[in-house]
């Protein structure tokens, strides 16, 4: 089998969706970093999805959906995408090989478990993990840029084939991407204010108005279930902040690691535009990350206390409420940038 591998960019990145929407564009040509993808896309937000699960417990995210960061920049830079999923397995598999064959960057949603080059302790059921395949080696391995680790990584056919097609919530069902029409310079100035107006909006709630899972209003409802987990026995108030936790410090970049990208995001703005606001801006929402991960560590601190901690649950929903309360200030600071 003869071998193929066509020109890729790696850097390792914070986030998957962010880190290969930088790769796939630096490779052909045009230079973005992982926090101006995320800046002009309007990733930023909150949502408390109790409807949706993730190992029966309720899905938390801290940005937009997956797709949303290379939708929104793809539409933002004239790029197309062209996106295929599959109900035959075999014919997926077949179809990234062709796109490889005529010298494409692929694209792929995939489930982190299947994937054996992460650490054992690293591997759960989450189906929306981001990658770029740009090639494959003479016993038939896929050469695999993830933007997650350091180097480049190998990966066996069959196991990238049951990433791909793994079941349950965010199911990928095959899906591979490919960029083209990719400029070599764009103006970004008009789509970094126009992501940070979306931004603005998407941290108030919108664009559901009256649901009170999304934006600010999902942090505080948030906050009243931690404070009244008190009716619930010992082990499901562990098991609840733990993935609480779970679910803002380890999947992808999580709640804090997402306000430090933003805050990136805000400082390269600043220096593009030479705009102040936009300097001073990115300091605040650097403290708002602080500000998550004390609430991560108050957390913690009371799972592993076992009920006998300092930190009582009052006091970790106090701290999830100061960091409402400083995301409604960025909001409105967001919201007079012109």
């Amino acid at each position: 089998m003869n071998s193929i591998s066509n020109p890729i960019v790696h850097q390792q990145s914070s986030h998957c969706e962010t880190g290969v929407v930088a790769n796939m564009l630096n490779s052909q040509g045009f230079p973005m970093s992982e926090a101006m993808a995320f800046g002009i896309a309007s990733a930023l937000t909150f949502a408390y999805l109790p409807m949706v699960k993730i190992s029966g417990m309720p899905l938390i995210a801290y940005r937009m959906p997956p797709k949303s960061i290379i939708n929104n920049v793809s539409k933002k830079l004239g790029i197309k995408v062209h996106r295929h999923t599959f109900a035959n397995e075999r014919k997926g598999m077949e179809a990234l090989d062709q796109a490889l064959a005529e010298g494409k960057l692929v694209g792929l949603q995939t489930s982190v478990y299947w994937l054996p080059y992460f650490p054992e302790d690293m591997r759960f059921h989450f189906n929306a993990h981001n990658l770029i395949v740009y090639g494959k080696n003479e016993q038939g391995d896929y050469l695999i840029s993830d933007p997650v680790f350091e180097d480049v990584v190998v990966c066996p056919a069959k196991d990238l084939q049951k990433a791909r097609f793994a079941k349950g919530a965010l199911a990928p069902k095959g899906l591979m991407y490919m960029m083209e029409k990719i400029p070599r310079q764009a103006d970004l100035t008009p789509h970094i204010y126009s992501g940070i107006k979306k931004t603005a909006r998407t941290l108030a709630g919108v664009p559901i108005p009256g649901v009170p899972f999304l934006g600010t209003k999902g942090i505080r409802y948030l906050a009243k279930k931690i404070r009244r987990l008190d009716k619930k026995p010992l082990k499901y108030q562990r098991l609840y902040l733990g993935h609480i936790v779970r679910m803002q410090e380890e999947i992808g970049t999580g709640g804090a690691g997402f306000r430090f990208m933003f805050a990136s995001f805000l400082q390269e703005a600043s220096q593009l535009t030479s705009c102040q606001e936009l300097k001073e801006a990115s300091l605040f929402t650097t403290q708002i990350g602080d500000t998550w991960r004390h609430f991560a560590m108050r957390a913690v601190q009371y799972c592993k206390g076992k009920g006998k901690s300092d930190v009582t649950l009052d006091a970790i929903s106090d701290s999830l409420l100061e960091c409402a309360k400083l995301e409604d200030e960025l909001r409105l600071k967001l919201s007079k940038l012109s």
